[in-house]
């Protein structure tokens, strides 16, 4: 083989790997397809067929800030990244902090939001990490609350719930002692349950929160990186985050 040949399907290679990148093929097609839990207010949210939440907002001013069209999808936290291995989606935007576990199975986008976990009690309840001995306490499957309790070095009853809300509401009528949960989550669980008498109790950790793509998805990661820097940049990202939480929640 030649020099010449082998540049010849050298280049040849390489173009089309670039016209197969996912950025690509997603600008080609001119939509963004993101996909989100739906249980996880006021972040995400679903009423009957419509979604919203911070994150819904977030992500379509993203998907506009591309100058592309959002298609959502709606699946279970605790298995949402399955979607991204098997390309039914481009991105998912639910909530998910930022691990070293979960960063062998996904690339993540910048932070979008920094939060923490809390434990969250009726008033006299537990209200730190050492009151929840012996104590039954929820936490969504899935999550790094769930995690954060397995390890916790003494005696506890743990139940798992479908979503975090299901936990919340669980806690609200007094079938667990307290939940793990987000702290932006507990503020809101504190309004929607005014008879429940929620308190928050001790913030346990900080987390960043990010947008997670298939593995090795360069180029929509930076596209993401990209779009997100902008709304930080412009004032949009702060206008919502206003709107939802009454503070800028950027990291």
């Amino acid at each position: 083989m030649t020099h010449r040949t082998a540049l010849t399907c050298t280049l040849a290679l390489l173009l089309s790997t670039t016209q197969a990148l996912p950025l690509a093929q997603i600008s080609q097609a001119g939509v963004l397809r993101l996909a989100t839990s739906a249980d996880f207010a006021p972040f995400n949210s679903k009423d009957g067929t419509t979604l919203s939440g911070f994150e819904v907002d977030l992500g379509n001013l993203i998907a506009q800030t591309l100058g592309l069209k959002v298609q959502w999808t709606v699946a279970p936290f605790d298995s949402i990244f399955d979607g991204l291995n098997t390309e039914q989606y481009d991105a998912v935007i639910a909530s998910h902090a930022i691990t070293s576990t979960r960063l062998k199975v996904v690339d993540f986008a910048r932070p979008h939001y920094c939060t923490g976990g809390v434990v969250l009690s009726r008033r006299g309840g537990p209200a730190d990490h050492k009151a929840l001995v012996n104590q039954k306490v929820g936490a969504e499957s899935g999550s790094t609350y769930f995690a954060y309790l397995k390890k916790l070095p003494f005696q506890k009853a743990i139940q798992l719930f479908p979503t975090s809300d299901d936990a919340i509401q669980a806690l609200a009528f007094g079938k667990v002692s307290a939940v793990v949960t987000d702290r932006f989550a507990a503020l809101a669980a504190v309004k929607a349950y005014p008879g429940a008498t929620l308190v928050l109790g001790e913030q346990l950790w900080k987390e960043e929160i990010g947008m997670a793509v298939r593995k090795g998805n360069t180029t929509l990661k930076a596209a993401l990186d990209s779009a997100l820097n902008t709304l930080l940049e412009n004032g949009k990202y702060r206008a919502l985050s206003l709107k939802y939480f009454k503070q800028d929640i950027r990291c």
